[in-house]
């Protein structure tokens, strides 16, 4: 136990010290690890949907890209530009604190997961695969075209100017002196993201662990069966998505103000291949597997860049870098997948079960 907590004491260590050395090898490093737990917050409301209810769910993204363009409107002057009401109530913009972006982002997905997953009830497996894909797509097309003839969301040329996140007056946009040290604004937000994953994981492992978690469970190993012991399936299919969709919405906001920019180019199938193919690799259900799956397949696209530069110089340049490196990826997950088909960190109950019927 001892053991257990002095572990614990280091882990926590390393993750507050460990921008700070990033830092050294420039931000680009920090900006990583930044990205890595927005796709660690993705990964683990994905898995609710997937890991804990047994939902196949292609277009997470949706919630994703909801939950940017609501911070992106509220907080940039694109709706005080093109609508004069607009500017005449609010004259200089509507700069919303940090502690209302997150209730908001969290409800307003919440809000169009329990509206996504209302008409697929019925569905299961590739069926309900492809109405979510379809789901995914139509988001982010509708925001894509959205510009005509209202101009809401700027269409493909996306909104900028965003403001930066503000927590206890301290705006993470800008770089902290502190003690003669500085802190870099790549480096603060690593910090707020850091604190919004921890927040998740013990929301995860509460919801896990309670009544709602074993009934999503029960639904995800028999649904008849789940049904027949008094579950409303219903009801608890709902409440996954709506649950899983909150902490995509939250990741989204905070990536908007993030990056100070979100087009429609950001939330493109490809991401919500990449968010489930993270759960499946990790090791589906388990929390500690999910956060490794996320966090090696965030960091790995950008660590093989210095992998497929030398591999393309070596090639007189007939081979495009961007190419090679999805081809690296591609790789490195087929030989995971074909060495740990469960997943690179199953859970030990899973594994128990399969060696018990083998």
């Amino acid at each position: 136990m001892k053991n257990n907590k002095i572990q614990w004491i280091l882990g926590g260590i390393a993750l507050l010290v460990l921008p700070l050395v990033l830092q050294y090898f420039g931000n680009a490093w920090v900006r990583i690890a930044d990205l890595a737990l927005l796709y660690v917050m993705l990964a683990l409301g994905l898995n609710i949907v997937v890991g804990y209810a047994g939902l196949l769910d292609l277009g997470y993204v949706a919630f994703y890209a909801v939950g940017a363009y609501m911070f992106g409107l509220l907080a940039s002057p694109h709706l005080a530009d093109n609508f004069a009401w607009f500017s005449a109530h609010f004259p200089d913009g509507l700069h919303i604190s940090l502690w209302l972006v997150i209730p908001l982002a969290l409800v307003l997905a919440a809000c169009t997961g329990v509206l996504l997953g209302i008409p697929v009830l019925k569905l299961r497996g590739d069926y309900l695969a492809i109405v979510t894909l379809g789901f995914g797509e139509i988001i982010r097309i509708f925001m894509n075209n959205l510009d005509h003839p209202v101009n809401i969301t700027n269409g493909p040329k996306g909104l900028g100017q965003i403001d930066s996140v503000k927590v206890f007056g301290l705006d993470l946009g800008r770089r902290l002196e502190l003690f003669g040290y500085d802190i870099n604004s790549v480096t603060l937000y690593y910090y707020l993201f850091l604190a919004l994953v921890l927040v998740t994981i013990l929301v995860c492992y509460r919801l896990q662990d309670s009544r709602i978690g074993r009934a999503w469970m029960a639904i995800r190993e028999d649904e008849i069966a789940a049904k027949a012991m008094g579950i409303n399936t219903r009801n608890m299919k709902l409440l996954a998505f709506g649950m899983g969709a909150s902490f995509g919405g939250v990741a989204g906001a905070m990536f908007g103000a993030f990056q100070g920019f979100v087009s429609p180019e950001s939330f493109s199938l490809m991401e919500s291949v990449m968010i489930v193919a993270m759960v499946v690799l990790g090791g589906i259900g388990h929390i500690p597997g999910v956060i490794l799956g996320a966090v090696l397949l965030s960091a790995l696209p950008e660590v093989l860049r210095y992998v497929a530069g030398p591999l393309q110089a070596m090639t007189d340049g007939r081979l495009d870098s961007s190419i090679l490196r999805q081809l690296l990826i591609a790789l490195a997950m087929i030989i995971v997948m074909l060495l740990r088909p469960r997943g690179l960190w199953p859970s030990p109950e899973h594994g128990k079960s399969l060696v018990q019927k083998s």
